[in-house]
């Protein structure tokens, strides 16, 4: 006979906490988020990488990078500059538990 899937009844969030992989997938899915967000703005008002580049001042390089869905080591610096340049407000919050 095989054993019950230790798994079953609980959530997903206590899956990836068991598994280690919490923080790293929240992260991705956060930036997924972020990245097309910041594109849709960008198509929006037809701005180019070129363009937000310029509005960040930076370079092309760091706008890939704030692009890219994948990479979650952008900066909350480079963040706001990116929203700035769109000229969408960033909010950033915690869900905090009721007391």
């Amino acid at each position: 006979m095989s054993s019950a899937n230790k798994h079953i009844g609980s959530d997903f969030d206590d899956f990836l906490a068991e598994d280690g992989n919490r923080e790293e997938v929240t992260a991705a899915a956060m930036k997924r988020v972020i990245a097309w967000q910041i594109t849709q703005a960008m198509k929006a008002q037809r701005i180019t990488k070129t363009e937000m580049a310029s509005r960040m001042h930076t370079s092309r390089m760091v706008v890939n990078r704030l692009l890219d869905a994948d990479d979650t080591s952008v900066t909350l610096a480079t963040l706001a500059r990116a929203s700035v340049a769109v000229g969408v407000p960033m909010r950033f919050e915690l869900d905090m538990p009721e007391a």
